[in-house]
């Protein structure tokens, strides 16, 4: 889809449909009903009916006749005015989008005004996120096309010469992050015969050449070399070998101690000898969604280019059941000299983050963020609503609640307490690598917690990165998420 910024009047912007934001509240509801049933007649009979009351996500589908050069208009609520959000936005031109769509319609035009003190640059960025996510649909290996298949291909934002400037800002900043959440959820709803370990880091090759950061890729030698052996023992049960994915963009001050984002890579995730049941478990495709977020917030920092020094790692693997795969009661050595008992071959997430976690104290970072699909207890505990939230730092956790505020991506803080950390001692070697139903998603993040020696926060998107269905500007399946969440924390660091 494309974007574009028009000055042009609404009544003379080509396009299939033009769609103007309205808040319920009597006295903005009342100027926007004078106004346009005084340029478009044709919308008296909708105001009159009060099949249109600008209730939130509420729309109504009018023609213009001849009145504009755009055969429809799409009026669409926003609700009471000072409850109007970014969010709010966001969600209103993903219901217009939505009906513009099921209408035929493949370019739209939606009018920027402010509304409840937000800036022009901001309702830019929200409109075109929500319209364009909404849009999203992995169909590739689809041969015909869904009878519901249509979709908006061009957005137009109209504003006035005043705010052009700010609008403009606003959509190029959202159509970059928009790019970012589409690869993510590219890479999170693919197969396992597309997207594999070595597969995605031809993806994290290219996307780096083609938006400018440096991506190097450790090999099974280099992985071994390193004594890796969490990335290893739980990819020793497939056909595939392990890599180790580093991307840097060092656009920042070279005195500027890094932040470094790590994603799990797990490209498919059978459980291992722990083995998952069938039901569901093609999901598990999407079971390198952090690894997925990390790439697609690369991409996003760079092509905004943000002075900023970050560095991506995605430790990739397969977990596979075989003669020579883990077994419950192993024993395995990371990077760091620490040990692991296997207690459960499918909490094997924690193993390969564990050797990545070490691998970033190289770069002696600022902060570490790592994603995973990590633990089902953190969608028991938080559904597919918010990301569980774990860590030391706290100032880095209060910067991704901000953003979380801004992006409406939830995250909510876990405890570490130690009194948990008993669930995951070991007889046999330093701690064991699951402690059961019981706070699942804390052990899990206090086993992540044995191998960082720096401020560090974990995100438990296994409840918010595979969604049940699709809503608002969400889609099923891998969501993308993290993606706006990360960037928005490091464009306002």
């Amino acid at each position: 889809m494309s974007v574009t910024v028009s000055t042009a009047a609404r009544q003379s912007v080509k396009c299939d449909a033009i769609i103007v934001l309205i808040p319920e509240t009597e006295r903005q509801f009342g100027q926007h009903e004078k106004a346009l049933t005084a340029s478009i007649p044709h919308l008296t009979p909708v105001f009159e009916s009060k099949d249109f009351t600008g209730k939130s996500l509420q729309t109504a589908l009018a023609y213009c006749g001849s009145a504009a050069s755009a055969p429809r208009i799409i009026l669409t609520g926003l609700g009471e005015t000072q409850k109007v959000t970014v969010e709010t936005l966001r969600r209103a031109a993903a219901a217009a989008a939505k009906r513009a769509a099921a209408s035929g319609c493949q370019h739209i035009a939606v009018e920027v005004q402010t509304v409840n003190g937000i800036d022009a640059a901001t309702i830019a960025q929200a409109i075109v996120e929500g319209a364009l996510l909404s849009q999203y649909a992995f169909d590739k290996y689809k041969t015909i096309a869904p009878s519901n298949g249509k979709k908006v291909k061009k957005l137009t934002l109209i504003t006035d010469k005043a705010h052009q400037k700010a609008v403009t800002k606003g959509a190029d900043a959202g159509w970059v992050i928009v790019e970012g959440v589409t690869l993510a959820r590219d890479l999170a709803n693919a197969p396992n015969n597309e997207i594999y370990p070595v597969t995605l880091a031809r993806k994290a090759q290219e996307v780096g050449r083609k938006s400018g950061f440096k991506t190097t890729v450790l090999d099974k030698a280099k992985i071994e070399e390193l004594k890796m052996g969490g990335l290893l023992g739980v990819n020793q049960g497939s056909t595939r070998p392990p890599v180790m994915i580093v991307m840097e963009y060092m656009k920042g001050p070279k005195s500027e101690k890094p932040l470094v984002l790590v994603g799990k890579g797990v490209t498919f995730d059978t459980g291992g000898i722990s083995i998952k049941p069938a039901a569901g478990m093609s999901d598990m495709k999407s079971d390198m969604h952090g690894a997925a977020s990390v790439i697609g917030t690369m991409q996003t920092i760079a092509k905004l280019g943000l002075k900023r020094n970050v560095v991506g790692i995605v430790p990739a693997t397969e977990n596979m059941p075989s003669g020579s795969a883990l077994v419950p009661g192993d024993i395995i050595t990371f990077m760091n000299g620490k040990t692991a008992e296997i207690d459960n071959t499918d909490a094997e997430g924690r193993l390969i983050l564990a050797d990545a976690l070490c691998y970033a104290d190289r770069y002696k970072p600022s902060a570490v963020i790592d994603l995973a699909t990590l633990t089902g207890a953190v969608v028991i505990a938080l559904g597919s609503v918010t990301t569980g939230m774990m860590g030391t730092d706290q100032k880095t956790m209060s910067r991704l609640r901000a953003a979380a505020e801004k992006t409406n991506e939830y995250v909510c803080e876990l405890p570490l307490h130690e009194e948990y950390e008993e669930l995951i001692s070991s007889d046999y070697a330093d701690i064991k690598n699951s402690g059961g139903r019981s706070a699942g998603s804390i052990t899990a993040a206090l086993f992540l917690k044995h191998f960082v020696s720096y401020p560090w926060v974990h995100l438990d998107i296994a409840g918010t990165g595979i969604q049940p269905k699709a809503a608002h500007y969400v889609c099923k399946g891998g969501s993308g998420v993290g993606v706006r969440l990360l960037t928005e924390m490091l464009r306002h660091w």
